[in-house]
């Protein structure tokens, strides 16, 4: 028997999940539809929002969600909810093969695309270092906006002295999806890389994360 397209719930049940559209599974979580507008037709106006690409929904507030005829706060919540369900179910596979000896810059990428990817605001983490390139421990540093995140030297390294780390590798990502550092980036990187030396505590590399794409000071030999 054909399973009608406005009818996911019972597709999912007979086929499983995996055969399930995307437009199928945000019916699901959209609930219902409105006067006029069928519910499939709602999950459809939310992937056209984003432009069919789940990564860009998953980076949208609720409040955007709530911009699309049919949907309200609370079913934006859920939507939201959700999304951030599967990045966590995707950072925890990632931790299964969690990150013990640095050997390049893509062994970073890799570990912190799982962490930063699909956020919608800044974050400005650490690596502490081994003289091996051990991993120590990764430390957030700070979390901002859309825009930019304060990452202080003096408590970027006070953490490292405490743990007594051998080098450091800074990592933050751009939401935006560009790659290329800032003004600010590269101020920055000069003042942890002077910092390092007197400290006898070298900033080994600073990553920049921005969705499929990275940049690295190391590797772009400005370190």
């Amino acid at each position: 028997m054909a399973i009608k397209k406005e009818r996911p719930r019972e597709k999912l049940i007979l086929e499983g999940a995996q055969s399930l559209t995307n437009q199928d599974l945000l019916s699901i979580l959209v609930g219902s539809g409105i006067r006029g507008k069928p519910v499939y037709e709602v999950a459809e106006s939310l992937l056209q929002v984003a432009q069919g690409d789940l990564a860009v929904l998953s980076k949208m507030p609720p409040e955007a969600y709530a911009l699309v005829d049919g949907i309200g706060m609370a079913k934006a919540v859920q939507i939201a909810a959700a999304l951030e369900l599967g990045r966590r179910r995707q950072m925890a596979t990632g931790r299964r093969h969690s990150l013990n000896v640095i050997r390049s810059s893509q062994d970073v990428y890799r570990h912190f695309s799982l962490k930063l990817t699909d956020l919608g605001h800044e974050e400005f983490w650490l690596l502490l270092l081994r003289r091996s390139n051990a991993v120590m421990s990764e430390v957030m540093i700070s979390r901002g906006g859309l825009t930019g995140t304060v990452a202080d030297p003096k408590i970027i390294f006070s953490k490292a002295l405490a743990m007594r780390a051998a080098g450091i590798i800074a990592v933050h990502n751009h939401p935006s999806g560009n790659s290329k550092p800032s003004r600010a980036d590269r101020e920055l990187t000069k003042n942890l890389q002077w910092a390092g030396k007197m400290l006898d505590c070298p900033l080994l590399d600073h990553l920049i994360v921005a969705g499929d794409d990275y940049f690295s000071f190391a590797d772009a030999g400005e370190l």
